[in-house]
């Protein structure tokens, strides 16, 4: 009995909303204005009788994030709720400046999950929210586009709670997808946008991404394009891993050994000997070794750390000091190696 009395208690002090009596707040977008002004936009779903969803959005103006939101319900027939938002976008001027005060009222919001995705955009935010998108409303596509390329193609994995993961523990930087309209109704992900604290400081392009997921994430399935001997090759069912080991300290050197296993798909050549496996095998394992090494070469050089070495090196190292690491990181050395496992050739046996 007492169990049931303290449920009942417990249940009488939720605050109860009705659908239908409120806006849902699915998806946000901030982006600059000319005269210093931020423009923020909220998406919502709306329910048609065929079952499909659709989308309607609120835009409002104001100097910070706090009169955006009143703004906002004072434009509302309904009050605005945040309890399913699926994605927050911030345009690359936004992302510049620093996105700290914004991403600031989202973790501090129980409603709002830790999965929410964030995400840059690289023109306007408020023109990716007003599209259309499939059926099942924009929010759901925007953040099964994201899910869909972290399962299963070159994007890390990213989310609300990786970002502050980042963000907040000493020794790593961390990043976002940049999205891009390509077409009225086609999203695409366009880059990987790098922060240093809150700030964007620099991007990769799309064709770089897939390295950058090697050194940073695991491959469960993924397909990579190459050209072996003017030939056409595609290796797809990609399965990767990597591991890190400091091989000697004052100065550091730390390396990494990637491993991957996959299959040949598509081959332009007459016939997969064993030969021509091995060169496959050779020539990707050179590129990834080669792009790799270039990439970190170049996060060294701009002050960032989105691999995460300072945070490994910590764990591996008695009294390490954070204080010294920013000049210690600048004179790392890194040493990729990758060893590729072709384990079938296809249908072009």
């Amino acid at each position: 009995m007492l169990i049931i009395v303290t449920g009942l208690l417990l249940t009488g002090c939720v605050e109860k909303e009705i659908i239908d009596d409120v806006n849902i707040e699915m998806g946000v977008g901030y982006d600059t204005k000319e005269n210093g002004e931020i423009e923020g936009t909220i998406m919502v779903p709306i329910f048609n009788p065929d079952k499909k969803i659709g989308n309607f959005t609120f835009s409002a103006s104001a100097t910070s994030n706090r009169d955006l939101v009143e703004e906002i319900q004072r434009k509302s027939a309904q009050p605005v709720v945040a309890g399913s938002l699926e994605i927050v976008i911030f345009n690359k001027e936004i992302a510049k400046k620093g996105i700290g005060d914004f991403i600031d009222a989202f973790e501090r919001d129980p409603s709002i999950g830790a999965r929410v995705y964030f995400a840059v955009a690289d023109d306007k935010a408020k023109e990716i929210l007003s599209g259309t998108y499939g059926t099942r409303g924009n929010a759901i596509h925007l953040s099964q586009l994201i899910k869909h390329n972290t399962e299963t193609r070159n994007l890390p994995t990213t989310n609300m709670h990786s970002y502050l993961f980042d963000l907040y523990q000493e020794g790593k930087d961390p990043f976002l997808p940049i999205l891009k309209k390509t077409e009225p109704e086609v999203i695409d992900i366009t880059g990987i946008a790098l922060f240093k604290n809150e700030k964007m400081v620099s991007e990769l392009p799309s064709d770089k991404m897939f390295f950058f997921k090697l050194l940073t994430d695991k491959f469960s399935e993924g397909s990579f394009k190459l050209v072996v001997d003017g030939e056409d090759v595609t290796i797809k069912d990609l399965h990767s891993r990597n591991k890190f080991k400091v091989g000697k300290r004052e100065p550091y050197i730390v390396d990494v050994e990637i491993k991957i296993k996959g299959l040949i798909h598509e081959y332009t050549g007459e016939i997969v000997t064993p030969e021509v496996i091995k060169k496959i095998a050779k020539e990707l394992e050179d590129q990834i070794n080669k792009e790799a090494t270039k990439m970190i070469q170049d996060f060294q050089e701009e002050g960032i750390d989105p691999v995460g070495f300072g945070q490994f090196i910590k764990t591996k190292t008695r009294g390490f000091d954070f204080k010294r690491w920013e000049d210690e990181y600048k004179n790392l050395t890194v040493n990729v190696k990758t060893d590729v496992i072709i384990t079938e050739v296809g249908i072009v046996e």
